[in-house]
């Protein structure tokens, strides 16, 4: 019991805090724009624009076939070769972007696919332009069907930050393994506590992703 007082003290937890505030922060700003990407990636793909759907699509597949790790060793180490200089914050978004836009692609191709192609027919035939239609009425109706894949694939992302301690991300894991490192007692204490942190991160992502999602059926 000493071992977990002494572990969980107030200097102890406050360097976790720290470092779980970095782990959201890369978290958030992935989420956001891997997003983005990702819509965009998957909405050109779907629409299979000559020749420029074909290479983001060959784009995707490789990227999706990478190790995430792979990734994040070729943005720490890879950029500087090629003139871009990063921090290891900057790398790790970087690395997460990359790969999680190309699994998000995949998922907004999914959706918008699942979405019945009268609905396209429908709103063509009520005047809509082909983009008007995708944005007022089948990406609507896709982000309501592809809400769960996409938090599945959000929370893998806060878990996958865990990751870039290998480029000494100064992110929870990180910090704990510095705090146990001093005290080899305190390894339990620490990865029970940051196994708390992630699932609290995560869980209340759900609760954000479901009260979203209970929205948009109701604006449907």
């Amino acid at each position: 019991m000493s071992t977990f007082i002494n572990a969980y003290s107030p200097t102890n937890l406050r360097f976790l805090l720290e470092g779980l505030l970095v782990t959201v922060e890369v978290s958030i700003i992935s989420i956001v724009l891997s997003y983005i990407i990702g819509l965009i990636l998957g909405t050109i793909r779907y629409m299979k624009i000559k020749y420029i759907s074909v290479v983001v699509g060959l784009i995707i597949d490789i990227i999706r076939n990478l190790p995430l790790l792979l990734i994040i060793f070729f943005t720490y180490f890879g950029f500087p070769e090629l003139g871009i200089h990063a921090t290891p914050f900057w790398a790790a978004i970087s690395a997460l972007v990359i790969f999680e836009s190309a699994m998000l692609a995949e998922i907004v191709r999914g959706g918008i696919k699942a979405v019945p192609e009268g609905q396209m027919e429908g709103a063509r035939s009520n005047g809509m332009t082909y983009l008007q239609a995708m944005c007022h009425v089948i990406m609507p109706q896709a982000m309501h069907m592809m809400m769960p894949a996409l938090l599945s694939q959000f929370v893998s992302l806060v878990k996958d930050t865990s990751l870039a301690t290998i480029i000494i991300l100064p992110e929870l894991l990180y910090h704990a393994q510095i705090i146990y490192s001093q005290n080899t007692t305190y390894m339990i204490p620490m990865y029970l506590i940051i196994a708390t942190m992630y699932f609290v991160v995560c869980f209340a992502l759900s609760l954000f992703a479901q009260r979203l999602r209970k929205k948009l059926g109701k604006g449907a």
